[in-house]
């Protein structure tokens, strides 16, 4: 079964290209939510030390984590006002951009519909 997510507005987004038992009745076009989040010079530091001694980096882990939820709330504020209930084909994309590669952008897209 798909992953749904659903915001306080009721907006249902997921990953599949329908949402199952629910048709939808209008395509109300292409959606996007945008994160870019910078990293912490001590953060980064100790993330270094984490690497060499071995180990997950949780501070790291939980940025990505804020910066893909916030991108999907965007994503599910410029469905609703467009009309839509839900967004399908989500698709989640990660870049690091920045002269040093200090920054990390988090983008969600898919097609806002109602269901």
């Amino acid at each position: 079964m798909a992953r749904e997510w659903k915001d306080a507005r009721g907006v249902i987004v997921t990953t599949t290209p329908t949402i199952e038992g629910q048709p939808i009745q209008e395509y109300c076009g292409i959606v996007v939510g945008e994160v870019i989040v910078g990293a912490n010079l001590f953060r980064d530091l100790f993330a270094n030390i984490r690497d060499i001694v071995g180990g997950r980096s949780g501070s790291y882990e939980r940025i990505l984590s804020d910066a893909r939820n916030q991108a999907i709330e965007e994503l599910q504020a410029e469905a609703a006002s467009r009309g839509g209930n839900a967004v399908v084909g989500i698709d989640l994309d990660y870049e690091v951009i920045g002269d040093t590669g200090s920054m990390l952008m988090v983008s969600a897209s898919g097609t806002a519909v109602r269901v």
